[in-house]
């Protein structure tokens, strides 16, 4: 029988151990398992020349590797260690900021630029400025025009509506242990199930992260296949199974 190999499928993880459902990744271009060994060597000294005269092979680690092309909150809370929430269309009045001359002032969310936006000198009573020629709103903020009557170092109060979405706290959580599962299929054989299941896998943060690009981005981690001490290992493995139909 051939069991020639081309791989496409999905990817789907979750929290090892959580009350929940396994969640798509989305597309992922690379996924892979690559094994090191720890080898011991024993070296024959019984005649001239050399060789070996034993051998031990153990198994060092299996590592895991993922790339992910969705961007998806969750993706990236997982890239980045992160926390990921969501952000609410609920209108914001009174954000107060400072404001400079030919600067940017970053709202606390993303705003939605079909909404009304206003811009008021801070304090009583509240003066307006005017958007287009004192102020530009932008998805992130405002633009303060080199020639806007805002003075530099002004107090000012924002009211707009966020766009809704989500929002990812990097760096705020410790590594998690996920399982995975590749439901695949095997287009060298006419699309037959390839199933893969990873136990415990804890992954490291992504290397990089280029938001600025010529090419498609990518969320590329690497984690490490752990014991599942509730698999026997003797019939069930403690790492992986993969499923092969015939």
């Amino acid at each position: 029988m051939d069991y020639s190999y081309l791989g496409s499928g999905k990817v789907y993880v979750r929290v090892a151990g959580a009350a929940a459902g396994l969640r798509f990744v989305g597309n992922v271009t690379d996924l892979s398992f690559n094994v090191t060994e720890d080898n011991k060597e024993l070296k024959d000294r019984t005649q001239p020349g050399g060789g070996t005269y034993n051998e031990v092979r153990r198994i060092g680690s299996v590592e895991a590797t993922i790339k992910m092309t969705d961007f998806s909150p969750e993706n990236l809370a997982m890239a980045a260690y992160g926390a990921a929430s969501a952000i609410a269309a609920t209108p914001v009045t009174n954000e107060a900021h400072t404001a400079y001359r030919g600067g940017f002032v970053s709202t606390l969310y993303p705003i939605d630029t079909t909404a009304t936006v206003t811009v008021n000198a801070a304090g009583s009573p509240a003066t307006p400025y005017t958007a287009g020629s004192d102020y530009i709103v932008r998805g992130g903020g405002l633009e303060i025009p080199s020639t806007s009557t805002i003075v530099d170092a002004s107090s000012i109060v924002v009211d707009y509506t966020p766009k809704a979405g989500d929002k990812v706290e990097a760096l705020v959580a410790a590594a998690q242990e996920y399982e995975f599962v590749f439901d695949g299929l095997n287009e060298a054989r006419s699309g037959k199930t390839v199933k893969i299941t990873a136990h415990r896998v804890k992954f490291g943060p992504a290397a990089a992260l280029a938001l600025l690009s010529e090419e498609y981005g990518a969320l590329e981690v690497k984690g490490k296949l752990l014991k599942d001490t509730t698999k026997n290992g003797t019939t069930v493995s403690q790492y992986f199974v993969a499923q092969i139909v015939e």
